[in-house]
């Protein structure tokens, strides 16, 4: 295992050393890791054929063995040929070349990660190797500011507790409407896959319990990509390139584990008209609700990343909460903190619930409190959640017990609330906060100080145009 570590730890040494280097001449680490991505699968596809003997997946002229002797502008035109054609193609090789197109321009540097790629041995490597490098790049590529990657990626210590107390079970569907670089779906392959050995079970797991879907086509590559180093997907990819939100669910599954993006649709995205949502409206987050909520199969159930403003949001937000309390069992809230997004000052909650039963009471846990973490010095780790899977009780969840006391310890984290408390407080208001707050200040590194400061006066500058806006329209 020493070895297999340090085999890892040096590749994604090497594969990032690279990535610095690009990053001086322009190329950002985002464009490198979607043409580190399509080149290794290229690799891999060559070594599938000189290993193992079998047919090549990738039309003939096309191959790694077409680029590998090129250099210069030959070598650049072979290889957007190749994205172009690949990117025709159907199946999983369509998918990971999804609008796939060249962004490293000059040939000397398009040959530098050739090379590089050629000089390892990619299939012999175990494939939790394969995926741990590939998972590292793409956490690593998170934590980078100018990539804007980072809304692609939600901490994993996050998702690995959401999915411990979820417990998808194999033979079961699993979902993630905004996939990003499929981390949820990984997850969930990762505690399923060891539920069983037999050969049908693990078949299903491999090629038919997974769906996921992203509108953003570099991410729909990666993601294709990370699932198909772990073993995911090997004909045809569990990630599809289409936004969830445009239309009605194709099939209903038992198990939906996401982190939709926050913040207003994209700009050109098409207008959100769909019949079967319980109530119009232009939130990003409360659609992908609605969009989760309709997506469960009876008995299904959800954990969900959403922002504070679903908690107590009037109009559309109080219709779906109500829908939500009377059609589904919302029993758990998990309130997080900041600092733990790569976007500074976040504030988040995870929702579970399931489909088919009216909710009689809802557990909060507030992990959010006089919790202080931050990407630099103090990052959330799984064990920081031990305590929220051990009051959730999986196993079991009418075993729970408040820590919570009015007397004895009336900053206990983890307090239960009936439902009927809830339809009583104004707009059905989900807000909630008990623990008396200490006021430690947050040790924040000089780069994330300058990255609130900097987001705040985005925020005023965009709150000032919005203003700037509404006085011209009334002077108009």
């Amino acid at each position: 295992m020493a070895k297999s570590n340090s085999n890892e730890q040096g590749l994604t040494k090497k594969v990032w050393t690279l990535a610095t280097t690009l990053a001086g001449q322009g190329i950002g680490f985002t464009d490198y890791i979607t043409q580190l991505t399509y080149l290794l699968f290229l690799k891999m596809d060559d070594e599938n054929v000189k290993l193992l003997d079998e047919e090549s997946a990738i039309p003939e002229g096309y191959r790694w063995e077409n680029l590998i002797e090129l250099d210069g502008l030959d070598l650049i035109g072979q290889y957007e040929n190749t994205l172009k054609i690949l990117s025709e193609q159907d199946n999983l090789i369509g998918t990971i070349y999804t609008k796939a197109q060249n962004k490293i321009d000059k040939p000397v540097y398009l040959k530098k990660v050739i090379t590089m790629i050629n000089e390892e041995q990619w299939l012999i490597m175990d494939g939790d190797v394969k995926g741990a490098i590939y998972e590292s790049i793409l956490e690593k590529n998170g934590q980078d500011k100018k990539s804007g990657a980072g809304q692609y990626f939600t901490p994993r210590s996050l998702i690995s507790a959401m999915v411990d107390v979820t417990r998808p079970q194999i033979g079961e569907t699993v979902c993630d409407p905004a996939c990003g670089t499929g981390g949820f779906l990984l997850a969930a392959y990762d505690y399923m896959k060891k539920q069983s050995q037999d050969k049908g079970k693990r078949d299903f797991l491999r090629n038919k319990a997974l769906h996921g879907s992203d509108n953003t086509p570099l991410v729909v590559t990666l993601a294709s990509m990370n699932l198909y180093l772990h073993g995911v997907g090997t004909d045809r990819s569990p990630i599809i390139c289409q936004d969830s939100l445009e239309k009605e669910p194709d099939i209903l599954v038992n198990v939906i584990l996401a982190n939709p993006p926050f913040g207003t649709r994209p700009s050109g995205s098409v207008d959100i008209n769909r019949s079967d949502f319980y109530v119009e409206t232009k939130n990003n987050q409360l659609n992908f609700l609605q969009h989760i909520m309709l997506s469960l199969k009876t008995g299904g159930r959800a954990a969900v990343v959403l922002p504070d403003n679903v908690l107590f949001e009037g109009g559309a937000g109080e219709v779906i909460r109500k829908k939500l309390l009377s059609e589904f069992n919302l029993h758990t809230i998990l309130r997080l903190p900041t600092g733990i997004f790569y976007a500074q000052g976040v504030k988040a909650n995870v929702l579970f619930f399931t489909k088919g039963s009216s909710t009689k009471d809802i557990w909060f846990y507030d992990y959010r409190t006089d919790i202080k973490h931050t990407l630099a010095t103090n990052p959330m780790q799984r064990h920081h959640l031990d305590d929220f899977v051990s009051c959730y009780h999986a196993e079991d969840i009418n075993a729970r017990v408040e820590t919570y006391n009015a007397e004895d310890n009336p900053n206990g984290r983890w307090r239960k609330y009936t439902c009927d408390e809830i339809i009583t407080r104004d707009k059905t208001n989900l807000d909630l906060s008990w623990i008396k707050q200490g006021g430690d200040e947050v040790d924040y590194s000089l780069s994330e100080l300058m990255d609130i400061i900097k987001e705040k006066s985005d925020n005023i500058s965009k709150a000032v145009a919005e203003l700037q806006k509404l006085m011209a329209n009334i002077e108009d």
